[in-house]
Order: C-alpha cells, then structure tokens, then sequence
C-alpha cells in the first residue's frame, strides 16, 4: 500500500478538496505540531497534560532555573548548593519509599480485594517498556532546545537552563545585559500565574464530578480502602519525615510551617501538578518563609521535577495492592530492588505524559505483576494524585528550607 505525504499548505489536496465539498472556510489547527508523534490529541487527557505547560510552567521553569543559577554568582557555591539539594531529593525519595510500603504491608489494601471485583473501565492499558540507564541520560539532554520548550520537555528545559545559567555567571559583567531581561521576564511570569490562579481551584470540583459520572460511584467503594491507605502513607511521610527535617534541621516552628504552606497545598490539590504549582511554591517560600530568591529559584524548579516523594509512596502502595489482589509474594530483596528503581525513573518522569500511569505500569511490568486492574485505579487516579502532589511540593519546599540554614541563605 503506498503511503499518502503529508499534508502541508500549498498542497493540491487541499484546493480539491475545497472545491469538491464546496467549503467556504478552511480552518488549520497549528498545534498538532507542537504535540509530538506520540500525542492523540483526541484523548483530552494527554492533549492537556501536554498543552497546561505551556502558558506558565515551561517560562516559570525556564526562567527561574537561570535566574536562579545566575544569582548564585559562585561557581563553587553552586556545586555546593546543588549536590545537597539532590541528596536531600535522593534521601527523602527513598524514605517515602520505604514508608510507602510499610503502611501498605500494614493496611493491606489488596487483601480483601477479589479478582472479580475489578470493573472494565474502557480504559486501554498496554504493557510498558522499562527505559535504560543509558536511555534515561541521554533523555535529559535536548537534540534540540527548541524542541524541547514546544513540547514541555520539563528535564531538558531544566538542563538547557542550568548551562544558560552557569555561561552567565562564568561571562558575568559582559553579559549583565542579558541577565536583567531574564530577572524582568521571570517577575512577568509570576505576574501572569497570580492571575491564572486565581481561577485554578474552581477545576476541582468538575473533575472529580467528571469521574464519578464517568465511571459511577460504585468504583470509589470498591477502592476505599486503596485510596485511603494512600493518604495515611502520605500523612505519615509528613509526621515521620517532614517534621524531623523542619523542626531539627531546618529549624522552623511546626507552626509557623504548616500556617505558611497550605497556600501551596490548595494549588497543588487544584492542579495535581508539581510543575503547575511551582510559581506559587517560589513566591511562598521567598516571601513568606524568606529564602533568598537565587536558592529558591535554583532548588524548587529542580525539585518540581525529579523529587517526587508523594509519587513514590502512590508506586510502593499501588504495587504492593496489585500484589495483594493477586496473592503475589514480594520478598525483601524484590522490594530493595522496587525502591532502587522508583528512586531512578523519576528523572524521566517529566517528558511522559500521564507518568504517574505510564511509569506505573512499566513498574508493575519489569516485576511480572498483571497490570489489568490499571483500568481501574486511572478512573480514580485524581484522587490519589491531589494529596501525592501535595506531599511532593512540600518536599521540595522542606528540602529548600534545610539547604537554606545549612547555607545560611535566609534573608535578614
């Protein structure tokens, strides 16, 4: 069969078929371009996952992560900054991790659950390919950076940022030119996001109304318990970790903290995006909790990308409830090796879309289990997210507070 081109604008086809249906306008939809060959932009799900990113996150991260980097002014200091900030991400990850599976080994969320009790949702799985080491470096660098800011790619902007900003601080006074219209365009940016905030949380309701009407309420009782073993995990990675951090390290009342970030919390459960809440987490913790702008700029856009503490208590309780359902014995070794590879994946989370999904299955399906019940858990899957992204942003921001008093980068 011989393959048709495609379609471009001075093609004949096109002035055929106006004249053979008689149309009197013609209207061209641009954006499939910058969707990617493996977007259905018919699937609204993935069309806006994609497109949310971007009106605000892709400038927001873009911009900060090169203000940020550039403020520093200190090649040395930024080596310094840089490598405790990804330890604290890398410790806490794997803390979540394990406290994850511990919750879910004591709720037991899969126990009680019956192969026959999982609905056919409609929902297409399709099995996962796990990505390689050398796949997922060679992920993090752009072939081309402007391909990387059209399609959203949140790893490779964050790279193609952190060498902008390392050239401006090594060219300094040459290029200071340069480094005032980023300052400036960044200020812009969140001038913008304080407006479309505004109107953000209003989305919640109708979301969650949407999966109830799409898959009725009867799937939310048959997954009560998984979703709340979800928010135990997730509180208990707050009580266990997060007010160790805060309260020893750190070094800020409890009190103080948790009146300070629930501003965030509000936008993350509304947008169930690290990404998408990240203007207000840097506006928070520069205002309110006074972290210099340089570190906050530089830590948190960072931290919106690979630190996904929440999403890694969402993969310890999915695959041991998956295990559960199945009666699938996961020995210990399993479980280190579990923890090792949710700590990797996360840095190719952000150019996925639907990661939370997709990266799920690829896990589920490099440790043998069925990944049937899938169909299941994405008609609940905001659910579980709000409260993950919540405990992601608060992550970041707990990390970029411990750096700031180890570094002493709090503003007078």
């Amino acid at each position: 069969m011989k393959q048709q081109k495609s379609l471009s604008m001075i093609d004949e086809r096109l002035e055929a078929a106006i004249k053979q249906t008689g149309a009197k306008v013609l209207i061209l939809d641009p954006i499939q371009a910058y969707l990617g060959g493996t977007m259905d932009m018919n699937r609204a799900n993935e069309a806006r996952d994609m497109t949310k990113k971007f009106m605000i996150v892709v400038p927001v991260v873009f911009l900060s992560i090169i203000s940020g980097i550039s403020s520093i002014g200190d090649i040395g200091k930024l080596k310094r900054i840089g490598t405790k900030v990804v330890g604290f991400y890398i410790v806490t990850t794997v803390l979540s991790a394990i406290i994850g599976l511990i919750v879910a080994h004591i709720m037991k969320p899969g126990a009680d659950f019956a192969v026959s009790q999982i609905v056919d949702t409609g929902e297409v799985i399709k099995p996962a390919e796990p990505m390689t080491v050398s796949q997922t470096i060679l992920s993090m660098v752009p072939d081309n950076p402007i391909t990387a800011l059209a399609t959203g790619n949140l790893m490779q902007i964050i790279v193609f940022g952190v060498f902008i900003g390392i050239a401006i601080t090594i060219l300094g006074d040459r290029v200071k030119n340069v480094k005032k219209v980023i300052d400036e365009a960044n200020i812009i940016m969140f001038k913008i996001t304080d407006m479309v905030m505004q109107v953000t949380p209003f989305g919640v309701t109708a979301l969650v109304a949407c999966s109830v009407g799409e898959y009725g309420l009867s799937i939310f009782n048959i997954l009560g318990k998984f979703i709340l073993t979800h928010y135990i995990g997730a509180f208990s990675v707050v009580l266990f970790m997060y007010v160790f951090i805060i309260k020893y390290i750190a070094k800020i009342s409890l009190k103080d903290f948790f009146t300070k970030i629930t501003e965030i919390w509000l936008v993350a459960f509304s947008t169930t995006s690290s990404s998408g809440t990240l203007p207000v987490s840097l506006r928070v913790t520069e205002e309110k909790f006074k972290v210099k702008d340089e570190l906050a700029s530089f830590t948190l856009p960072i931290g919106a990308t690979i630190n996904m503490n929440g999403i890694a208590v969402y993969y310890a309780v999915t695959v041991l409830f998956v295990a559960q359902v199945y009666g699938v014995e996961l020995s210990l070794m399993q479980q280190v090796m579990f923890i090792f590879m949710t700590t990797l994946i996360f840095i190719g989370t952000p150019g996925i879309p639907n990661s939370g999904i997709v990266l799920t299955i690829m896990l589920l399906t490099t440790m043998g289990l069925p990944i049937e019940i899938m169909g299941m858990i994405v008609g609940i899957f905001r659910l579980i997210d709000m409260i993950h992204t919540a405990l992601n942003v608060t992550g970041d921001v707990v990390s970029t507070l411990a750096v700031a008093r180890i570094e002493h980068m709090y503003k007078e």
